[in-house]
């Protein structure tokens, strides 16, 4: 048993996330997660909201209510969502919470003591109208890069590039739109990030060679063109305040964090957050600090290939430059963007399918299933109601629920509520059950290389394999000359289900919790089955009593596929 330690880019706290965000960062690190539980492994997934910065102020100002209210109010709304996904978090915690701030300001006086921070005189954008400094999220304009005019003054979410304000053209102030914006002198703490560089370049040498290109890529650019010293702290009445202890002046005038600076150690914060919970029996220094136990741990991140820069680079150059052994991402597990229909999905726009609504339509296991057999790994990935449809009907609805809804009412029609025993194995069995195990085996190969899409078409084709089984041996017709092969046939396809619903719990928990459930098997307490196991086909045996579960996905129809397009949009909303 091994242990690992996984986080997902933590969602940001303004509004409900879309699909997008759900299959870029949590959901695959739930599957990962819930698949390493189950081979045994001791696992520690730990996500938590990122509540600092500027749309966090923004969002509660339109609210009407305090930063902290629209904070707290806004955790609750999405650990709910994440709850309803069946995400499956060891914790879930605040990027605002108290553990955050320490360790958060621990980290920035011991990069100081260091010599990697700085402080230093600047120009800013000020706002007349607005009468204050405005931090960079709070200007927008358009984009020198690509041309697009909302960019914001950090980053452009179209093209990613990173930005400074003062490269935004035609800028104007996110608060009051106005345009009457002068540049003024002010003081900052910047992170001396060119310090760093070979010491983060020679750690990503060492360490990166195994990451999927997308983020070894992203990394490496970010490398080649050069770490610039950054600034780290804006003019913000909410975030992680500068310690007063080491820069008086500048915490007198309200200076905080930015928040790519407290965000990643909010990994950090949270796991304190946890263990704090439980402090007898939960270390949490043992998962993050080298000497006390973390040396042995494996930690992997998930995350869109936006926040890959910060994951791979800033957070590595600022642990590097504390000085202190914490522990560093062994893998990072990048993903490019689910769009919708061919345009992005956007949370400030509200385009594309938004965690709620799918909730609210349809059960989660229909997500998850179609989010990971269609994750964004290699390239940019669309939806579609369409190919949601066909995927759910085909995969969902035809071979796995029909399946198992055919073989248990079959079953139980012909030969009452029990698990019949029937005859011995025969050759089609002993040949399923090669079949089975060799298909097994490649899953579990996928699963542990991070490749969801090809564990998805994995576990598809076992799922296939029953079918293809039932089909070629077909019981209807062999009830009628011989019953005891009859009830071989669906003692092996029920021992399927059974398989089925262990190892299909990473995807579809809900419904793999209900094909298991359908058998009453005492001391079924098999975490996995290995490929060995599953050879024989012979967990459930003969008289284990049954019931026939609920259909465990219902077919979309035409009506329904009209309905969403309607409400959601179609080919046209790009």
């Amino acid at each position: 048993m091994s242990r690992h330690l996984i986080t997902s880019a933590l969602p940001y706290i303004n509004g409900i996330k879309h699909l997008g965000n759900m299959v870029g960062s949590m959901l695959p690190a739930d599957v990962y997660s819930r698949y390493l539980r189950q081979r045994g492994h001791d696992v520690l997934y730990i996500c938590a909201t990122d509540e600092h910065g500027t749309p966090a102020e923004l969002a509660a100002k339109e609210a009407g209510l305090s930063v902290a209210e629209f904070c707290a109010q806004a955790h609750d709304t999405q650990k709910a969502i994440y709850d309803g996904f069946q995400l499956a978090f060891d914790y879930f915690g605040r990027s605002s919470s108290q553990q955050n701030v320490e360790i958060t300001q621990h980290f920035a006086r011991k990069l100081a003591e260091n010599g990697f921070i700085e402080e230093r005189a600047i120009r800013q954008v000020f706002s007349v109208a607005d009468d204050r400094f405005l931090p960079d999220r709070y200007i927008v304009g358009t984009c020198p890069h690509c041309g697009y005019d909302k960019a914001r003054g950090d980053q452009c979410e179209n093209c990613t590039r990173v930005l400074d304000p003062t490269d935004l053209l035609e800028a104007r102030s996110a608060i009051s739109g106005s345009s009457d914006l002068e540049v003024r002198e002010t003081r900052h703490l910047f992170l001396l990030q060119s310090k760093l560089q070979g010491e983060v370049e020679e750690w990503i040498d060492r360490v990166g060679g195994e990451w999927p290109q997308l983020a070894s890529s992203i990394a490496r650019k970010w490398l080649t063109e050069g770490l610039h010293d950054r600034a780290i702290t804006r003019d913000l009445e909410w975030g992680v305040p500068v310690p007063a202890d080491t820069w008086p002046e500048l915490a007198a005038e309200g200076k905080v964090f930015y928040v790519w600076f407290d965000a990643p150690i909010e990994y950090i914060g949270a796991t304190k957050e946890w263990a704090d919970l439980d402090p007898a029996n939960r270390d949490w220094k043992s998962w993050w600090y080298e000497p006390e136990g973390a040396a042995d741990v494996r930690y992997t991140e998930f995350m869109g290939k936006d926040n890959v820069p910060f994951h791979t680079v800033m957070f590595p150059a600022t642990e590097l430059g504390v000085r202190e052994p914490w522990k560093k991402v062994d893998y990072v597990k990048a993903f490019n963007w689910l769009n919708y229909y061919g345009g992005k999905f956007s949370t400030s726009q509200r385009r594309g399918v938004f965690t709620h609504d799918a909730l609210e339509i349809l059960p989660a296991d229909y997500w998850r299933y179609f989010m990971m057999a269609n994750a964004p790994e290699s390239d940019d990935t669309s939806f579609t109601w369409e190919h949601f449809t066909a995927t759910v009907n085909k995969d969902l609805a035809d071979t796995l629920g029909n399946f198992v809804n055919r073989v248990l009412s079959f079953s139980r029609k012909r030969f009452g509520d029990d698990v019949p025993a029937g005859a011995e194995a025969g050759p089609a069995e002993v040949k399923l059950g090669e079949e089975i195990a060799g298909l097994l085996a490649e899953y579990e190969g996928h699963m542990e290389a991070l490749q969801f899409r090809k564990a998805a078409a994995s576990l598809r084709a076992l799922w296939s394999a029953g079918n293809s089984y039932l089909e070629e041996k077909a019981p209807w017709l062999e009830i009628k000359t011989d019953p005891e092969a009859a009830a071989l046939t669906l003692r092996t396809a029920m021992n399927l289900i059974h398989l089925y619903s262990v190892v299909s719990e990473p995807f579809i928990p809900s419904s793999a919790k209900a094909m298991r459930a359908a058998f009453a098997l005492e001391g079924d307490t098999a975490s996995w089955v290995t490929p060995e196991q599953a050879r024989s086909l012979d967990a459930v045996p003969a008289g284990t009593a049954f019931t026939v579960p609920p259909v465990l996905f219902a077919k979309i129809t035409d009506e329904d596929l009209e309905t969403y397009r309607e409400r959601f949009g179609g080919a046209d909303a790009a």
